[in-house]
């Protein structure tokens, strides 16, 4: 018996060494020791919690937020100071107007004091938008698109420091401050195209059906274009920007949640601003076209369009009002990580201010590849005298950024005319634009910008100027061509590469030293020699 219970007290020892409870409390032993070593790492590098040193933390990523997108300044600059973006510029002044009063009356303040906290919404926002400004500025370079995820990356950034129900009411605000940058321009170029040529078929079809077979799509087109005034906000393409506008305002002043019901009452008021639009044409067509009162089409234009306008916006406060005004439950509420020796509450802000210096850092504009060939020789008519005009260093800079492949500027002189014009040869769409924005710049002024048809299958764009006093006036006319399409749609030029094989175009734009009429023999003698001059000089360079 002695020997059994010497040899269990000697065996002891060597069982409880092997027993799961010992390498339990092994393992909670490494662990804590673990922890202990972390949390003198992580207490070297937390943020103090003196509100200076809050202060100090909250400046120092603003200021590196700022640093991110400060290649946006000269854009937005731009944008609100510029007299041919004044539609935005007012309703940007009435927002935040309405803004600041509301902010006054609930008696809201930025807190300072406070160190952000994690809030997974926000943070998603913030992060996911400066990732795809950085893909954006990188691969795509459009600047508005590089604005509006400028603007809700900092709105995401912003709900890192507001509660969650106060961000949630702030959402709205936000959307219509981002909705004042100029979206309307780019609705009109990129969904203009093909908004018109839909509205244009449908038309055509309800003439049909009445009988009127003389009436095409491309007559419709031009006759559209000719009475229609792009820049009336309420009309046309544009009516969608403006639209969104009005029912993101009176979603917020009406109080009501973004919920799927509001995104169908969306819906439904964009097809009620098309159908609007579509009454507007086929009226327009009908009394211009049909009845052959263009005068009286073109008085109709603007109070057809501002009526259906109106009632659109009617219906979709009326379909607003049947949306409940119960809040959307979105849980976004900042959290914190717990363990016995840390706290993610005092490294989040480090995470902020890494994260943020690390984008600003990879910050890779779109490489500039313009102006790679030398100038086109074009094979000009013996009849027409040029004299070479070189570009200007801002222009010749303009032009690489944009892609051009080559640009030239001549001056010409033609049977008793003379002028300018520009020849700029690309690939891509970037490299060309709408000269009326030019003109304006050189300090014109804008009086009149119509389609005229050299032939039915020669559309250009006719523009009438004049200095500010109107003294002195001019006469422009400019269109795109490939070798084997000509138009005088900015659209239909950007839709254009889209195709699998890109072509070469040509933006050809002139500048009359006088008025000029466009019906004259020897100005359509003009077009003619310029579209086949452009003509054979793409055929022969294909």
């Amino acid at each position: 018996m002695p020997g059994t219970f010497g040899l269990v007290a000697i065996d002891f020892p060597t069982a409880f060494l092997r027993s799961r409870c010992f390498c339990r409390i092994v393992s909670i032993w490494q662990y804590n020791s673990r922890m202990s070593s972390w949390s003198q790492v992580t207490n070297r590098f937390t943020i103090p919690q003196s509100r200076t040193a809050r202060i100090m933390t909250n400046a120092i990523i603003w200021a590196l937020w700022l640093w991110l997108y400060w290649p946006l300044a000269a854009y937005l600059r731009v944008i609100f100071s510029r007299e041919d973006f004044r539609t935005n510029q007012i309703i940007l002044i009435g927002i935040v107007v309405l803004v600041i009063s509301r902010a006054r009356k609930e008696g809201w303040h930025f807190p300072f004091t406070r160190l952000p906290q994690v809030a997974p919404l926000p943070l998603a926002l913030a992060m996911g938008g400066s990732i795809a400004y950085l893909l954006a500025e990188r691969f795509l370079d459009v600047h508005t698109l590089a604005a509006s995820l400028f603007g809700l990356a900092t709105y995401g950034l912003l709900g890192l420091w507001l509660s969650p129900r106060r961000w949630r009411q702030g959402l709205l605000a936000a959307l219509l401050l981002i909705g004042t940058l100029p979206f309307g321009d780019h609705l009109q170029t990129f969904v203009g195209y093909p908004m018109r040529i839909g509205t244009a078929v449908l038309v055509r079809n309800g003439l049909h059906l009445f009988g009127i077979h003389t009436v095409g799509v491309d007559t419709i087109l031009v006759f559209e274009n000719g009475v229609s005034h792009i820049d009336v906000p309420c009309s046309g393409v544009k009516s969608l920007w403006t639209g969104m506008l009005f029912l993101l305002a009176a979603t917020w002043v009406e109080e009501r949640p973004l919920t799927l019901r509001w995104f169908v009452t969306a819906v439904i008021f964009a097809g009620l601003l098309f159908i609007a639009n579509l009454l507007r044409v086929a009226i327009l067509v009908v009394v211009g076209e049909v009845l052959n009162l263009p005068l009286f089409a073109q008085m109709l234009h603007i109070p057809l369009g501002v009526l259906g306008f109106i009632a659109a916006c009617a219906a979709a406060v009326k379909m607003l009002r049947a949306i409940s005004s119960e809040p959307l439950a979105i849980r976004n509420e900042p959290f914190t990580i717990h363990n016995s020796l840390f706290s993610i509450q005092y490294s989040f802000p480090l995470f902020l201010i890494s994260s943020i210096a690390l984008m600003a850092l990879a910050y890779t504009p779109r490489p500039q590849t313009g102006l790679t060939q030398a100038a086109q020789a074009w094979p000009f008519p013996a009849e027409m005298a040029i004299t070479p005009l070189p570009l200007k260093p801002d222009e010749v800079d303009w032009l690489t950024r944009d892609g051009a492949d080559s640009a030239e500027r001549q001056q010409f002189a033609w049977r008793g005319y003379s002028g300018s014009m520009i020849l700029i040869t690309s690939r891509t769409w970037r490299a060309h634009h709408r000269p009326e924005r030019c003109f304006e710049v050189y300090g014109l002024t804008l009086d009149d910008s119509r389609t005229h048809l050299v032939t039915p299958q020669i559309p250009v764009r006719f523009v009438e100027l004049s200095d500010g006093d109107g003294r002195y006036q001019h006469s422009a006319t400019y269109w795109f061509q490939s070798a084997t399409q000509i138009t005088d749609d900015y659209g239909t030029r950007i839709w254009a590469d889209l195709a699998p094989q890109r072509d070469r175009w040509v933006l050809v734009s002139i500048l009359f030293d006088d008025t000029v009429n466009p019906n004259d023999p020897d100005i359509q003698d003009l077009y003619l020699a310029l579209q086949q001059t452009i003509t054979d000089g793409l055929t022969a360079n294909r």
